[in-house]
């Protein structure tokens, strides 16, 4: 592939009022990918900080006079002829009443009515930053005794873990450990089966998908109020996790790992190499820990994914 002739740095922001609600920008009929929603911002100009370029453009977009509050990721996006970077801060306090002054329209969504709105691909990943845990458990498949397994898991809830792989072992008890897991903790995180389609299906949870699943579905093997995610470690894979509609991948191993010693690591340049070729969230996996949730949000990634990081130590 050739590189794209242009490297765009934009700063956009999400702004959000006293009730909790999204302002979304639409792109006018002058502009690319007219008629698409996104966070409102601009290009950052040659001498401008962010901060700089964020105030000047919500200025001339909205009337606003904002005060940039706290990073939340940066986006690197692939296009046809430019390479974007698109830098995503919060802002959460202006002075003036947000218009449309370039002729645009505006709209205040909530958060869980962002995905209605059709946005251009280097909005999406930030749209599931603002919806989607950071961290993504994956478990340990259960040792001797399940009910230290299950006690780990309490933990990890506890502790503020929202999305759980379940790793379980493939003789008979996998359907017995599943379904205890899925009655006792199934309200309180996002609970994805590692692999197995019609078992997830008849408890009623997610499904996380192996790398040598994705090429052999031709469609979302679940429907749309579970979740599917998918591990992945090439283009081919990512690209085909996007097509099937999976509502979020794993990419790996960034670093080297004890669990896979044999894989060569990514590194996070090529990581973000393959993230800006898709929009689809994507976490990062291999040698990650919660320490690594900002350089990953700095590559594009929705968070880090990790077992021996994530999964508590058992009780004594």
């Amino acid at each position: 592939m050739n590189s794209p002739q242009r490297s765009i740095h934009v700063v956009a922001a999400v702004i959000t009022d006293a009730r909790g609600r999204i302002l979304l920008n639409r792109r006018t009929g002058n502009s690319d990918m007219a008629g698409l929603w996104e966070f409102p911002g601009g290009k950052r100009e040659p001498g401008e900080t962010s901060e700089q370029a964020l105030v000047r453009e919500l200025h001339e977009e909205l009337g606003i006079e904002a005060e940039v509050g706290e990073w939340l990721m940066d986006v690197p996006q692939l296009y046809p002829d430019k390479r974007l970077r698109l830098e995503v801060r919060m802002v959460r306090s202006w002075k003036g009443t947000a218009r449309g002054r370039e002729g645009q329209a505006i709209t205040w969504v909530t958060p869980d009515k962002l995905s209605r709105y059709s946005m251009p691909p280097a909005d999406l990943p930030v749209v599931a930053a603002l919806r989607q845990p950071d961290r993504y458990l994956v478990t340990p498949e259960p040792a001797e005794c399940a009910e230290t397994w299950f006690s780990c898991i309490e933990a990890a809830i506890h502790g503020g873990i929202r999305r759980i792989q379940l790793r379980t072992p493939s003789a008979a008890d996998r359907q017995g450990l599943a379904r205890s897991v899925a009655e006792r903790y199934g309200k309180q995180a996002d609970l994805l089966l590692n692999r197995d389609i019609d078992l997830a299906r008849e408890l009623g949870v997610g499904v996380h998908l192996g790398s040598e699943q994705l090429l052999s579905l031709q469609s979302r093997p679940l429907p749309e109020s579970l979740p599917v995610a998918a591990s992945c470690h090439d283009l081919a894979q990512l690209q085909a996790a996007q097509r099937l509609g999976c509502d979020f991948a794993v990419l790996g191993p960034v670093q080297a790992t004890a669990t896979h010693p044999g894989a060569s690591p990514l590194g996070w340049e090529a990581f973000e190499r393959l993230r800006e070729q898709v929009s689809l969230p994507i976490y990062a996996i291999g040698g990650m820990g919660v320490a690594d949730i900002d350089i990953a949000r700095r590559h594009g990634a929705l968070g880090v994914a990790a077992i021996r990081a994530l999964w508590p130590a058992p009780r004594a």
